[in-house]
Parts: C-alpha cells; sequence; structure tokens
C-alpha cells in the first residue's frame, strides 16, 4: 500500500503543474495556482502515511540526528512520507513562481521550462528563478504589493 501512495503522490499534483505550464494564461490557472489549497492532496497522503507512526516520526524530527534520520527515510512510510511532503512543497513554491511570472510579464515559455526544472530540481529552478525576478522586479516593488497599484 505505501508504495501506491508513493506513486500516488506526484499524480495528484500534475493537473495544477500541467495548468501553469500547459495553460498559463488561462484565467482559471491563476486561480487555481493562487489557491494553497492544490497542496492538500499530497498533504493527506503525508498525514495517512504518517497517522500509524507519530511517536517516531516525532521522536525523529523533535531532536534530529543523522543516524535516527537515516533510519526514518529507509523505512517505506518514511520516505513515502517526506516524498508528499517535499512533493506538497514544491508544489507551493511552483505556484508561488507561476504567480510572480505572470506578475512580472515572464512569457510562458520562459515559465514553461523552468516550472518543469522546479518539478524535477526544485533548488535549482527556484534559484534560477529568484534571479529572473530580481532582474526582472522593479525596485519601488514594496508600494505596489501595499497599494494594489
Amino acid at each position: 500500500m505505501t508504495g501506491f501512495l508513493f506513486e500516488l503522490t506526484f499524480w495528484l499534483t500534475v493537473p495544477f503543474w500541467g495548468l501553469m505550464i500547459f495553460a498559463p494564461t488561462w484565467s482559471g490557472t491563476l486561480r487555481i495556482a493562487s489557491s494553497p489549497l492544490i497542496a492538500v492532496p499530497p498533504l493527506v497522503l503525508y498525514t495517512g502515511l504518517v497517522a500509524g507512526h507519530l511517536p517516531e516520526l516525532w521522536a525523529t524530527m523533535s531532536s534530529p540526528e543523522l543516524g535516527e534520520l537515516r533510519e526514518f527515510l529507509g523505512s517505506s512510510w518514511g520516505a513515502s512520507a517526506v516524498w508528499a511532503q517535499v512533493i506538497a512543497w514544491d508544489l507551493l513554491i511552483g505556484a508561488w513562481m507561476y504567480r510572480e511570472g505572470r506578475r512580472l510579464g515572464v512569457h510562458p515559455l520562459v515559465m514553461g521550462p523552468l516550472l518543469l526544472g522546479t518539478i524535477i530540481l526544485s533548488p535549482f529552478g527556484f534559484l534560477v528563478f529568484l534571479v529572473i525576478r530580481w532582474r526582472c522586479d522593479t525596485p519601488d516593488r514594496a508600494t505596489s504589493v501595499v497599494t494594489d497599484q
């Protein structure tokens, strides 16, 4: 069952990634990507994976040590739970990148491959996007964020 949940985790996020990559200008995509609820499906799986292992999870995460973490990640439920958490956070990062890309007017042909790269290697995709954002953003952005103008 754990193997099935591991596989299912990513597939639950594919529709959201697909909208941001293949339908970036559709108004529904922005509405959907603006909701933090897109992370709920993998987080529900995470909850199911850890529900029966809360004492082990608490012991590992409350005072992490390399050996204990390695043992935790060596279990099928532990690795699957961390995978679900990573998938959820990657999706939230990707959705933020998508929204920021739209705000900055970054062309979808730039954002699409960048989001795809973020699916595979999120730290690198996120870092590249931060550089793009830094280059495209305006210095007086704080005013526009507060006033929405």
